[in-house]
């Protein structure tokens, strides 16, 4: 049975896509800004800038949160676009569904800052959190999109510099392969109005720079995966990206991981984000909730 919110959703985008053809890098993160302004974060959300150990922040956390716990999140937007302020609706609901503070940064992009900028400055962000004295097994690592492949890529970082996991990572509609060979790509193309193989492949040009788009760092796909966190995956039936996430699940569970895939029936690319018009997305959100307080 078709779900009338998600195929509003759809039809939206359609007509007014978050980058429009021919915009400007300048034009794409500003309107991709603006969505932070359309799809706000609740009332009772504070958002205070900080400096996480060099990395500009934002601290976004619901009344009475936990400051003995932490959420960083790593934003989406193909490494290019995207910002703490874009994705804020997302940060502000996430704290609530953890009662704990949610650290959004705003990571280095390409291409002014290709890779590994944003993996150097998600990992500055974490050991600004355990400088802060909150210890590791209270940390969430969450990312969505592009994000989502980054947050996977830090836990890898982080145990080859010797640094602690976290108590668990939260993958979002993640982006773990640079070359777009999941067959989804093409079996969910007339159905997703967000991701497409061509654009995709753009982004990867501009984030990778110099480096093999099989990088174990910039596509977690591909990376030694042993010793990690649990890890949730979520991601949408109907998204070219679907592959990703059943390749990168098969992977960590080969790897002798604890995951878990979520594969929702419908939803569309980090359907989170439209958590205020979207039942569904606010029951992902709370469900990352409900793993998140299970494991730190």
């Amino acid at each position: 049975m078709s779900n009338p919110q998600i195929d509003a959703i759809r039809k939206n985008l359609a007509e007014n896509p978050l980058i429009p053809e021919g915009a400007s890098l300048e034009q794409m993160r500003s309107g991709m800004d603006a969505m932070g302004e359309m799809l706000p974060a609740p009332d009772g959300v504070s958002v205070t800038a900080v400096d996480a150990g060099g990395v500009p922040s934002d601290w976004v956390a619901a009344t009475g949160a936990d400051e003995t716990r932490a959420v960083l999140h790593l934003h989406g937007g193909g490494y290019v676009i995207g910002s703490a302020l874009s994705h804020r609706g997302l940060l502000g609901r996430l704290s609530v569904a953890t009662g704990a503070r949610v650290l959004g940064i705003n990571y280095r992009m390409a291409p002014e800052n290709p890779f590994p900028a944003a993996l150097e400055d998600a990992v500055k962000a974490y050991r600004f959190l355990l400088d802060q004295g909150i210890e590791a097994r209270r940390i969430a690592v969450t990312g969505d999109s592009a994000g989502g492949g980054l947050a996977a890529a830090t836990l890898v970082a982080l145990r080859d510099e010797g640094l602690p996991q976290p108590g668990c990572a939260v993958c979002l509609s993640p982006w773990v392969d640079m070359e777009g060979l999941g067959e989804t790509m093409q079996t969910r193309a007339a159905v997703d109005p967000m991701v497409q193989r061509e654009a995709l492949l753009e982004m990867a040009k501009l984030y990778l720079g110099d480096a093999d788009p099989r990088s174990p760092l910039a596509a977690p796909l591909h990376a030694d995966l042993s010793g990690l966190a649990p890890i949730l995956i979520q991601v949408g039936d109907a998204e070219t990206l679907l592959d990703d996430s059943i390749r990168f699940e098969a992977a960590l569970k080969q790897a002798g991981n604890d995951v878990t895939l979520e594969v929702w029936d419908e939803m569309i690319h980090v359907w989170h984000l439209f958590a205020p018009m979207l039942d569904k997305g606010q029951e992902a959100i709370d469900r990352m909730g409900e793993f998140i307080r299970k494991h730190a």
